[in-house]
């Protein structure tokens, strides 16, 4: 009907070319235009569906299959014991310049993981900029305290009488700093997509096993051991890894390698850093959290622990949805689709490309649909709270008797976080997994924007549209869907260089996702479309 209205309106127009219009028709009222037939773009009929490959990543980049194997398990192990040897990482300790001065404590260990940023910048000839994010946390039972901490609210009121008032984890001002790196991106289109990697480097304790009744003051003791190897010296092992192997290649876009304190009173100093990061409209792209992750080695424990996997959490729901969007989100079946469940099957994906670069070729991601451990969190949950796409790494199964413990044996059982319950091979493979998406992130094109499904495109056919991202350069697209009750993309159908598409399959019964791919082969994470919406109607003439 669309089409046959054209033609009509195109035959009266060839006829008032060669006759001119009569007075009286000149005062007609003017028939409104017929709509535009439908924008299908780049049609994809039913046999080259059928005909979609897999949704697998695609070769090894032979530059961060080099950076992979450059990974050190014996680099791993030495600053994990190395950050263990400063006794005690609590955070309050740097109001104790004394702890410095016996080369303990947090203060010495962020000089120690400075100076290791330096070192590798040096031999890098100067490609990291290492910085200082610092600031002055408030006591956690004050109302700047509880901000920081993420919360604004007071503690409800205890019934009993008797009960005493719950001790802050920071009972002073305390200077807190945030040591990182910034490696910039090669290409001044792409360097503005920023990619972070961090690990927390304080440690505390709060079960020396003398009753529940002093946890609270063991929280802020500074001086007793706290080594805390798996939690999270791993983690910052991580971070200084992926910086120590990337910073000896370039990338087009930027990569930050971040370490935070603060972490253990509550996510302080990462909740400082994305905020910093989202008023000076930094692009995180992605945040990758890493918390212990020391694949744990206690004896008798080996048949309970996985070596060859390491969790990643993801949320769903985004943080900052609104209840608009989470109406949306609900409707049309995406609550598996944030942004940071597409970076988790992006790790999965990257993993399993460079599988061959990782110790014995089965160590894997273990994608769990959960913003975290149950009922808890990390300092990727900042990162979250601001919009960014972020996950956490955890080792398969933590063992909490090396958690939150001061070392000691007690009733014939070892406490205590201690370096030789952490698998430093273990440690490198995460190492690995992390460079690998770093580097796989750098190197692709920026996802493409604006993934919406266009405004009258009802039928058993899909129509998807996009945006170019900014400072494409030689760049295709790739249609991807999968089974709404599968977790991972299937299949993928090459659509060149097209930006608007329509493929013989139904929206209805599967998930679809577009990505952008370079020359090369690089791919970007996978955006789910939108339905794009009807601009709001212009008001009546008066």
């Amino acid at each position: 009907m669309c089409a046959l209205g054209i033609t009509v309106a195109q035959v009266a127009a060839q006829a008032g070319q060669q006759q001119a219009p009569s007075q009286s028709a000149s005062t007609e009222t003017a028939q409104p235009a017929a709509a535009p037939a439908f924008d299908r773009g780049k049609v994809f009929n039913l046999q080259q569906v059928m005909q979609a490959g897999a949704a697998a990543g695609g070769a090894p980049d032979p530059q961060i299959a080099a950076a992979l194997r450059a990974v050190s398990a014996a680099r791993v192990r030495q600053n994990i014991e190395k950050l263990a040897s400063f006794v005690n990482r609590n955070t309050n300790g740097s109001r104790y310049p004394e702890l410095a001065q016996k080369g303990v404590g947090v203060v010495a260990a962020r000089e120690w993981i400075r100076s290791q940023f330096e070192e590798y910048s040096k031999a890098c000839g100067g490609c990291l900029e290492v910085k200082e994010d610092k600031f002055t946390a408030q006591p956690g039972n004050t109302p700047e305290g509880r901000a920081q901490a993420g919360t604004t609210t007071p503690p409800a009121a205890n019934p009993n009488p008797n009960a005493r008032t719950p001790l802050p984890r920071i009972d002073e001002p305390t200077e807190l700093v945030n040591v990182y790196a910034i490696m910039r991106g090669s290409d001044p289109e792409q360097a503005r997509r920023i990619y972070v990697v961090s690990g927390h480097y304080d440690s505390f304790f709060n079960n020396a096993g003398n009753g529940a009744a002093n946890s609270g003051r063991n929280m802020l003791n500074v001086n007793d051991p706290a080594p805390g190897a798996n939690d999270d010296a791993s983690g910052t092992a991580v971070s200084l890894e992926c910086a120590r192997v990337l910073s000896r290649h370039k990338f087009p876009a930027t990569i930050v390698f971040l370490t935070v304190a603060g972490e253990e009173q509550g996510l302080i100093g990462s909740r400082h850093f994305a905020q910093m990061a989202k008023q000076e409209n930094w692009d995180v792209a992605a945040m990758l959290n890493n918390d212990i992750v020391g694949g744990n080695r206690t004896p008798g424990q080996e048949a309970r622990q996985n070596p060859h996997r390491v969790r990643v959490f993801s949320e769903g729901i985004p943080f900052t949805a609104t209840p608009a969007e989470i109406r949306t989100i609900r409707q049309n079946g995406y609550e598996n689709d944030s942004s940071s469940r597409q970076l988790a099957r992006y790790i999965r994906d990257t993993a399993s490309t460079y599988r061959l670069a990782l110790s014995n070729g089965s160590f894997a991601p273990l994608l769990v649909w959960r913003p975290d451990r149950f009922g808890r969190g990390g300092d990727h949950t900042p990162f979250n709270e601001q919009g960014y796409a972020a996950v956490r790494f955890t080792e398969y199964r933590e063992d909490f008797n090396h958690q939150h413990q001061m070392p000691r044996t007690q009733d014939g059982i070892e406490y205590g976080d201690l370096p030789k319950f952490v698998d430093f091979d273990y440690v490198a493979n995460v190492a690995r997994v992390n460079a690998a998406t770093l580097a796989a992130l750098a190197t692709a094109p920026a996802a493409p924007g604006n993934v919406r499904y266009p405004i009258g495109g009802l039928g058993n056919e899909t129509t998807i549209a996009w945006d170019e991202p900014a400072g494409a350069n030689a760049i295709s697209y790739e249609v991807v869907w999968r089974d709404t009750t599968a977790p991972y993309w299937e299949r993928a159908l090459d659509v060149g260089n097209a930006t608007r598409v329509t493929v013989d399959l139904s929206k209805d019964n599967v998930v679809f996702g577009v990505r952008a791919r370079d020359a090369r082969g690089h791919r970007s994470p996978v955006v789910v479309p939108r339905a794009e919406r009807r601009p709001p109607a212009a008001p009546a003439a008066e």
